[in-house]
């Protein structure tokens, strides 16, 4: 079983704001132990398994603190060993996605940013970029950072991800929404055809 990739629950906010409050208690920076979980995490969704290594509840945690351990002793800091050591004895390393999922949330807030995601039909230029960042920033009132990926299944126009709020402002949403008006339309006609037949 791999890890889990969710939205960040309740537990997992409880880990991400204890991690935080952790490092900025002994000054090793929050986003220095973001980013290495951010590396940790990557390796397992390129690594099947590694991934499973972390996830299984087949296997002993005293054996899968000693790999721990041996992979990662001396390429990580202290903090995010005893972090994972931690999630580990704790049967938690399966959730390690949406912790750092909460993690990288409370971070961004922490330093006024807000991480959204752009899909869009086609790649966008870098000046089509910053009119959206910019546009974004002065009505979010924060510092935005963008994350571009390009959706083929997209006829056009944009869609914005800004943490779980989702924002279609796709062709294919309007198409969408306009055949859902005309159907409604439609119905109404049809229902006051009735009532003059009747």
């Amino acid at each position: 079983m791999p890890l889990i990739e969710s939205e960040p629950d309740a537990l997992a906010k409880v880990y991400a704001r204890s991690m935080f409050e952790a490092a900025e208690k002994h000054g090793v920076g929050a986003e220095a132990v973001l980013g290495e979980l951010e590396d940790i995490l990557e390796i397992a969704r390129n690594d099947r398994a590694f991934s499973e290594m972390l996830a299984s509840r087949l296997i002993d945690t005293e054996k899968r603190d000693a790999s721990l351990v041996r992979i990662f002793d001396h390429k990580i800091s202290p903090m995010v060993m005893n972090f994972l050591r931690l999630l580990n004895r704790k049967s938690r390393l399966a959730h390690l996605a949406p912790i750092v999922g909460a993690l990288d949330a409370i971070v961004q807030d922490r330093f006024g940013r807000i991480e959204v995601d752009v899909f869009t039909a086609a790649p966008v230029g870098q000046s089509e970029l910053d009119t959206i960042k910019a546009s974004l920033g002065k009505s979010l009132g924060k510092d935005v950072v963008l994350h571009p990926y390009t959706d083929a299944s997209m006829l056009g126009g944009i869609k914005l991800r800004i943490g779980d709020q989702l924002i279609d402002a796709s062709v294919r949403a309007g198409l969408r929404s306009l055949r859902d008006r005309l159907l409604d339309q439609s119905a109404n006609v049809r229902s006051r055809a009735d009532d003059i037949i009747s």
